[in-house]
């Protein structure tokens, strides 16, 4: 059946369900009307019916990155509402790296031309890091500027957690100002615990979605931090997690921070909360976390399900497999039966790339006679460790070795002619080919992982020539998903992108690689605020000391 190609006008109407009132922790039978928009009344008819479906606050993202996607807001939006969410908090802070304050805007623009609810931050760290190239950056000023134009809802996540425990000027002046303008300050801090986390929230900085372990979790909450629990496409942490939900519901979110489109297409904060149902969590714990605590933290214009609020609802068969029925945004269903009552729409086409091509002379890198420094990808996390190897040396100089899934790993600068930054990376599996995307948080240059000279450039350049886009060379043949908006995001129809970038995908585990998501790993292979082992394209970089380090040992 094909979707239709707008969401009913009406924003007014009535149904009879099991009502799900998390705050007052019952469920009952009753008719609930709403008319423009908003709850009328909920009228109590007596205990829950086992026959009739229930109805529930719209789940809540309470951190993503839109642009991981590969989708705009508004096809974002058209694939979320199937799931049940109605709003997500999002950080701009990809495609502000790489356009700045006009890539917000254009987030902003796109945005409203859906009545699905976005809630976006000011990026923090533009660019992340002074250790990368960047295509914008983001002073003091400028995010005074976004904070008084009146549609900014928080300070986004502050990576460079150095920064705040050091000191620096810039840093403390941006939290200064979010502080003054009384918005929530989110936080990025891998690992942090003791006294360095207590310093760190002490700042002013009140989430963090980039714990792994229990331990560090319930340590940053015993800060006065709140905890986002985090299952995305690469970065999957509710397993480990999920207890909180349980010890902590006021404290705790769900996120996806970064969700490709397949991904995506399956599901999003439902599954997380049908999950957390199946390890025997109370429904109103899970709800209260997945509903209305991001409504709470971030002061969001979201309906909680009660009379006098904006009709913002999914409606569930059951309690048990979370799958949405109808989901409403203001009263107007914008979802049914799994297919999207949104429109799509043709977005602009706004973008900056100018990397020259690379070529087989670009990769070579001469033996030193020392052992290198291997970053080791790790499935499901964006935390690396840092090997040191005697590496395959032919004709003088180093090459992968596939026996030992030793493969290249390059970074080119997108935005200026540069010579290629070239690295050496371990748990890729790939047998053959190469895998390359302009998606690489957090600086979005070109990166690419691959076994031979030939395939790492083809796919580099077939990417270029797109400008923009995700490439696989899988036997001689190179396969593309071109993303032309911001060399992040393609201009087509989300189940379009989603059905291609799954094909890709499937491309690489096919090549060998082991990963569950082979082209969103890669993508952090870049990202220098995580530990241990990185690489920008300005050259190997310990996360850890915070500085350069050299292939050699």
């Amino acid at each position: 059946m094909p979707e239709t190609n707008s969401a009913p006008a009406s924003s007014s109407g009535s149904l009879l369900a099991n009502v799900v009132q998390i705050q007052a922790r019952r469920i009952a039978r009753a008719e609930v009307a709403w008319r423009d928009g908003n709850i009328t009344v909920i009228n109590e008819l007596g205990p829950a019916d086992p026959s009739l479906p229930y109805l529930i606050p719209g789940f809540i993202d309470a951190h993503v990155h839109i642009e991981s996607s590969m989708l705009t807001p508004s096809e974002f939006a058209r694939l979320a509402v199937r799931h049940g969410t109605v709003a997500c908090v999002s950080d701009p802070h990809e495609i502000a790296n790489v356009l700045g304050v006009a890539g917000i805007e254009f987030m902003q623009n796109d945005a409203s031309d859906t009545p699905f609810k976005f809630f976006f931050g000011a990026p923090s760290c533009v660019p992340a890091t002074p250790f990368e190239t960047a295509g914008a950056t983001l002073d003091v000023n400028q995010i005074q500027a976004l904070f008084e134009g009146g549609q900014i809802r928080y300070l986004s996540e502050m990576m460079n957690y150095p920064g705040v425990l050091n000191g620096d000027p810039e840093v403390l002046a941006k939290l200064a100002l979010a502080r003054r303008f009384g918005l929530p300050i989110d936080g990025h801090a891998p690992g942090l615990s003791g006294e360095e986390a207590a310093r760190y929230a002490a700042a002013g900085i009140t989430t963090d979605h980039e714990c792994s372990s229990l331990q560090e979790a319930e340590a940053k909450l015993a800060c006065g931090m709140k905890i986002l629990i985090r299952e995305g496409s690469a970065a999957r942490n509710f397993e480990a997690l999920h207890p909180l939900i349980g010890r902590y519901p006021d404290q705790v979110m769900l996120c996806s921070d970064d969700k490709h489109p397949d991904d995506l297409q399956a599901g999003h904060i439902n599954q997380l909360v049908a999950r957390a149902l199946a390890h025997g969590h109370d429904v109103f714990d899970v709800l209260q976390c997945a509903c209305l605590n991001p409504i709470d933290h971030y002061d969001l214009p979201v309906g909680q399900l009660r009379a006098g609020d904006s009709m913002d609802a999914v409606l569930l068969a059951n309690l048990t497999t979370l799958k949405p029925v109808k989901t409403w945004i203001r009263g107007r269903l914008v979802a049914e039966y799994g297919l999207s009552l949104l429109p799509s729409s043709k977005p602009q086409i706004i973008n900056c790339f100018n990397a020259r091509p690379v070529q087989a002379a670009d990769l070579q890198i001469a033996d030193s006679g020392q052992p290198i420094r291997v970053i080791q990808a790790l499935d499901g996390e964006l935390l690396t460790r840092q090997l040191q190897l005697a590496p395959k040396v032919r004709d003088g100089c180093i090459v992968p070795d596939l026996e030992r899934d030793l493969l290249w790993l390059v970074v080119v600068n997108r935005y200026q002619p540069a010579q290629p930054a070239v690295a050496f990376i371990n748990g890729f599996g790939l047998r053959q080919g190469a895998l390359a995307s302009s998606v690489a948080h957090d600086s979005h240059n070109l990166i690419a992982v691959g076994c031979d000279a030939d395939s790492v450039c083809r796919a580099v350049n077939s990417v270029i020539a797109s400008q923009g886009g995700i490439a696989c060379v899988c036997d001689d043949q190179i396969h593309s998903l071109p993303l032309p908006i911001a060399g992040l995001m393609s201009d087509a129809a989300g189940d379009g992108v989603a059905n291609r970038y799954a094909e890709l995908d499937q491309l690489a585990k096919q090549m060998g690689s082991p990963l569950r998501a082979p082209f969103m790993t890669l993508s952090f292979m870049a990202l220098l605020v995580i530990p241990e082992l990185k690489l920008s394209d300005q050259g190997l970089f310990d996360g850890q000391r915070f500085e350069f380090t050299l292939l050699a040992v």
